[in-house]
């Protein structure tokens, strides 16, 4: 899995391709959070409308992500997700618990209103 990162408007966007299992990109991912929270973000829009497939530790990436920007009185939305990703989301209660948005513009109004 590739990912890259980049700051708009103090909003960490994190965009991720391929498959999220977990493997070291996961440590790599998580890290650099940490790094972007100690600066004071607080807000963060994951597009993962290039992920093609998530197991569990994939989610727990996403759950540390959530958790971690939580509990520092931010909010996450994850961006564009695949069909088949959505159906894993609904499967796995997650859309009850992440925002969703289908665009970047919607990801930054419900930042903006969390």
């Amino acid at each position: 899995m590739k990912f890259k990162h980049q700051l708009k408007n103090d909003v960490l966007i994190l965009s991720m391709q391929g498959d999220l299992i977990g493997e070291d990109s996961g440590l790599d991912i998580v890290a650099m959070i940490n790094d972007q929270i100690q600066k004071g973000i607080k807000l963060c829009v994951i597009d993962i409308s290039g992920l093609r497939y998530i197991n569990s530790s994939g989610i727990g990436v996403l759950i540390t992500i959530l958790t971690k920007f939580r509990n520092k009185g931010g909010e996450v939305c994850l961006l564009s997700p695949s069909d088949n990703v959505q159906k894993l989301l609904i499967i796995t209660k997650l859309n009850a618990i992440f925002n969703i948005a289908d665009s970047e513009e919607e990801a930054f109004e419900i930042l903006k209103n969390a």
